[in-house]
């Protein structure tokens, strides 16, 4: 089974902020638009994008223009000084009939410096070019019956698959965010129980919380193929996994397993 599905074209696309939204103390969402999406190809559920920024002192968004995967090389031979940020981010929404896109950021953090891209998000401004490059969906089910799992930064990627999701579907989502003010109303099947997981502690590794919380309470429903996609800091999605897999017997091919981030580590690019 793929672990990934691409879209059949994927070029660079250029668009601008247009809008921006608290969406609640730990995520900002960005309206973009722009003639550019005109023919993204939208995937759905978990697609994921190259989300293109300037860095500090950068008057233009110089980006690369090779399609498929050209663009690093270079993107990589490109001057320091004109080399923009790079982050990889989920769709939340998509218009095509609007040109217009969301994406939902998670902020690590209520500072300007815990990152540039949390650094981008909070000082947006209408107008601020941004590229976009299209890459895979990770969500491929192989059963109707699911265990949705993901801490913060899967909280965008998780909501868009409960939305798309077909009205049958059954099974768990355990959604860990940073606070309490972060739960919000989720457009999820009736058969799907919804568990929030919020950390109130500044101090812990995201993504443990939903590890230690599903590893001691949840078991394969008796009788049923069920299908698992974990996603968020590499901790989580690897733990899970194994538990998954050598306690409670799930196939391999079932389980979809994404490490978004590392703890302590940032990212390249």
């Amino acid at each position: 089974m793929p672990r990934h599905k691409s879209p059949t074209r994927r070029r660079m696309h250029r668009a601008e902020v247009t809008r921006i939204e608290r969406t609640s103390p730990s995520f900002i969402t960005l309206t973009l638009h722009g003639p550019d999406l005109a023919d993204f190809e939208p995937m759905g559920v978990d697609q994921s994008c190259r989300f293109f920024f300037r860095r500090d002192g950068q008057r233009e968004l110089a980006m690369p223009t090779a399609s498929h995967n050209g663009w690093l090389a270079q993107f990589l031979l490109m001057r320091p000084a004109v080399r923009p940020w790079v982050r990889l981010y989920t769709v939340r929404a998509f218009r095509p009939e609007a040109c217009e896109m969301d994406i939902e950021f998670v902020l690590h953090g209520d500072h300007a410096d815990s990152g540039p891209a949390s650094a981008f998000t909070l000082h947006a401004r209408p107008g601020d070019p941004v590229g976009l490059f299209p890459e895979a969906i990770g969500y491929l089910p192989t059963a109707q019956s699911q265990l949705l799992v993901g801490d913060e930064s899967a909280v965008p990627a998780l909501l868009s698959i409960l939305e798309q999701s077909p009205p049958d579907l059954i099974g768990d989502a355990y959604i860990e965010v940073p606070t309490r003010r972060d739960i919000r109303p989720v457009a999820a099947p009736a058969g799907v129980t919804v568990h929030w997981l919020p950390r109130d502690d500044h101090t812990a590794v995201p993504g443990q919380l939903a590890l230690k919380t599903v590893t001691s309470s949840w078991k394969v429903p008796p009788d049923q193929r069920i299908y698992c996609w974990v996603a968020g800091e590499s901790g989580l999605p690897t733990g899970l996994r194994r538990y998954l897999v050598k306690e409670q017997g799930v196939p391999k091919s079932d389980v979809s397993f994404l490490g978004y981030w590392r703890h302590g580590k940032s990212s390249h690019g």
